[in-house]
């Protein structure tokens, strides 16, 4: 008698609270209105939990009037989400065959957890391809060889592959840096084969020029080469470009791709280009200037010139840069968030012999062959993007490639501080853990499904390709997080893909500010020309920040045809550069 006098009472505060919802029924927010989504599924349970306490029960009605409460706050949900991305969402489609779950977690989760997914692969929708070599369909119908240019840092891979680069008739070198696309466009016009120059920076158009040197990421896939050349292809694994290299890979048309890199991404370049029906031939390469490692702990207070002292933060390169500078040896710097301008006054003072040391992260491991005596591991910890960790063999070794210069240094010497030395000796003899993954990126393709936001479609993408043995998906919290920050403009989801694939850092606030600003001039006040960014104070940080928001003005009107001042962009980076150079020289 009691327990149904007990349960008679909850019954009772039941009715009340759904008359009470009924009668102050003024929720208006999303957050609010999930909110009260949430109560009623948890009052519904209560009631289904309190049917099952009595073999008769005639409050069946109580439970029918929660459930229409709850249709009826999970449609105002819809609405909104319908108004905010512009859809057409009604709820008996959203939770048809899944009504069951559907009081157990909410409207919004049957809608991105079943039913966008399943209305992505519906017949009437373009499919997501089942495997990434599938979404460059030109590519599968030609014939394609590749060359496999593998081997150590310094033995002359790309070299070689820039030879069968100029012979061809037109063709595309495929560079990880600006500083190296720069460095071949040059040596390719200076060895009498016309090339442009191509990358988020900057167009050189050459007259008559049939070759281009690009970044990676400027690659178009609608051209046909004769022969491309993609350099430091083990950047596939990278989580946050090496996408880039997969999309090179899978998808350019060329009949002859050279493929440089380190020799422990053969396998899985191997696997890539069968599975894609392609032929490969594989070449490995050794040094000519053999590597020396220094048993006995490096002295920092005795460098020795044509020492290249390796960390892996700005601050620890600025420090070490400023300790040797005050005991009056002349130092070049190199760190990630340097300007290519500044990279190259950098290098070559170091080359022509007016700076005794250089100080640098890994930024050194890629690209420019510099005169190094000596390289010295100072850190052997870095970030990676995602968190702090210890270098790999494969890192060490392509870092201690970097010392001896054929003609000049005839050995290469690898050192490190007491602390870090057993750690690089090691490094150094043990074999490279094989790469077995390359990094995959959301496809334009996925604009052509009708009815689904973008910001959708990337999470479900994110799902479909995730149990692929030789590949996994890119990083695209960076995506993600733009696409939410401008949300509230309802672009085109042409326009949001363009927008999220701008060369900028998004997460630096001063940059996400100035997109934010661009966006209102073009696309709410129909503006032509966006402001120019300006300059105001002068200290290192300031200035770099300041040269990101040049380039942003730049890839920004570039992306979306605007009328913009170039030559104001080139005087800008230059002024820059020249006086981040002038305060590294005085630090």
């Amino acid at each position: 008698m009691k327990k149904i006098q007990g349960i008679d009472k909850e019954i009772k505060k039941l009715k009340a609270h759904l008359n009470q919802l009924t009668l102050n029924d003024k929720t208006k927010s999303m957050g609010g209105l999930l909110n009260k989504e949430n109560i009623l599924r948890k009052k519904m349970k209560i009631i289904l939990y309190l049917f099952d306490q009595l073999e008769e029960m005639n409050e069946r009605n109580l439970y029918e009037a929660y459930l229409l409460q709850l249709k009826e706050t999970s449609k105002q949900i819809l609405t909104l989400y319908n108004e905010e991305n512009e859809t057409e969402y009604q709820l008996e489609e959203v939770i048809e065959g899944f009504e069951e779950e559907y009081i157990q977690t909410g409207v919004l989760s049957i809608l991105l957890s079943h039913y966008l997914p399943e209305l992505m692969h519906a017949p009437h929708h373009a499919k997501l391809p089942t495997h990434p070599k599938d979404e460059y369909p030109r590519a599968r119908q030609m014939k394609r060889k590749f060359y496999l240019h593998l081997g150590e840092t310094n033995t002359g891979k790309t070299y070689q592959a820039m030879k069968a680069l100029e012979k061809g008739k037109n063709g595309i070198y495929l560079a990880p840096l600006r500083l190296l696309a720069l460095e071949n466009y040059e040596k390719m016009n200076q060895d009498g084969v016309p090339c442009h120059l191509l990358t988020g920076e900057e167009e050189v158009i050459v007259d008559g020029a049939q070759h281009i040197s690009c970044t990676i990421e400027k690659l178009d896939l609608e051209l046909e080469y004769d022969v491309a050349v993609i350099d430091e292809v083990q950047l596939i694994q990278d989580s946050v470009r090496g996408s880039s290299w997969t999309r090179a890979i899978l998808g350019i048309l060329s009949p002859e791709i050279h493929l440089c890199g380190a020799l422990n991404a053969k396998s899985l370049l191997i696997q890539m280009i069968t599975e894609c029906g392609d032929e490969y031939q594989c070449l490995e390469y050794t040094r000519n200037v053999p590597l020396q490692f220094e048993s006995m702990p490096y002295q920092l207070n005795r460098p020795e010139k044509g020492d290249a002292l390796i960390a892996f933060s700005k601050k620890k390169v600025l420090e070490l840069s400023r300790y040797y500078q005050d005991r009056g040896y002349k130092t070049s710097i190199i760190y990630g968030d340097l300007p290519p301008e500044v990279r190259r006054v950098q290098y070559q003072s170091f080359i022509e012999g007016e700076s005794e040391l250089l100080i640098s992260t890994d930024a050194i491991g890629m690209g420019v062959n510099l005169p190094i005596r000596r390289i010295v591991f100072v850190s052997v910890k870095k970030f990676d993007g995602e968190k702090v960790r210890e270098l790999t063999s494969q890192e060490v070794k392509q870092i201690a490639g970097r010392a001896g210069r054929k003609g000049i240094y005839d050995i290469g010497y690898v050192a490190a501080i007491d602390e870090n030395l057993s750690f690089v000796e090691e490094k150094l003899k043990c074999k490279d853990e094989v790469i077995n993954q390359a990094v995959i990126g959301p496809h334009e393709s996925m604009l052509e499904i009708q009815g689904i936001p973008l910001i959708e479609k990337l999470m479900i993408w994110e799902e479909h390709y995730r149990n692929l043995e030789h590949y996994k998906q890119m990083d695209i919290e960076g995506y993600l997080y733009v696409l939410g920050q401008i949300k509230r403009y309802k672009l085109s989801q042409w326009a949001q893909w363009k927008i999220m694939k701008l060369p900028i850092n998004v997460m630096q606030p001063e940059l996400l500010h100035l997109l934010l600003i661009y966006i209102e001039e073009y696309f709410m006040n129909d503006n032509r020309e966006i402001t120019k960014p300006r300059l105001h104070a002068e200290d290192l940080e300031v200035l770099e920040t300041h040269y990101q928001e040049v380039n942003l003005y730049y890839s920004f009107s570039k992306a979306f045809h605007l009328d913009f001042d170039i030559n104001w962009v080139y005087r800008e980076r230059s002024k820059i550069s020249k006086k981040l150079n002038y305060l590294l020289w005085r630090l």
